[in-house]
């Protein structure tokens, strides 16, 4: 009977916990799209082209860090925020207190 590496054992039980946790991590899309749409977030924000607010892939792209942790507070709070025209209002809060749904919709808008 052959022994097994204690580090081959470790590698292992690595590559099964960081599948397990991708899996954890995947975006449910078709929520995300549900809540942004039923919330007007298409209003203001398109996936690729500026409207009154940012794109999607503009916002994904300036929070590299703390991007799920900033957008949560961006749309529960309903901060202040400035247009590139020079105009503000306060941002829309968004209509769930579900942790899962915010963070499921936070994770869709970085991902794209």
């Amino acid at each position: 009977m052959s022994k097994l590496s204690p580090s081959l054992v470790a590698s292992s039980l690595m590559l099964a916990f960081a599948g397990m946790a991708a899996a954890q991590a995947a975006v449910d899309a078709d929520a995300a799209k549900a809540l942004f749409k039923d919330n007007d977030c298409t209003k203001c924000h398109a996936l690729d082209k500026t409207k009154k607010g940012p794109s999607l892939k503009k916002i994904a792209a300036s929070q590299k860090t703390d991007g799920q942790e900033k957008i949560i507070k961006n749309i529960t709070t309903g901060p202040k925020i400035q247009f590139e025209d020079g105009s503000e209002e306060k941002h829309k809060i968004i209509d769930t207190k579900d942790p899962k749904e915010l963070k499921n919709l936070a994770d869709w808008i970085l991902s794209q």
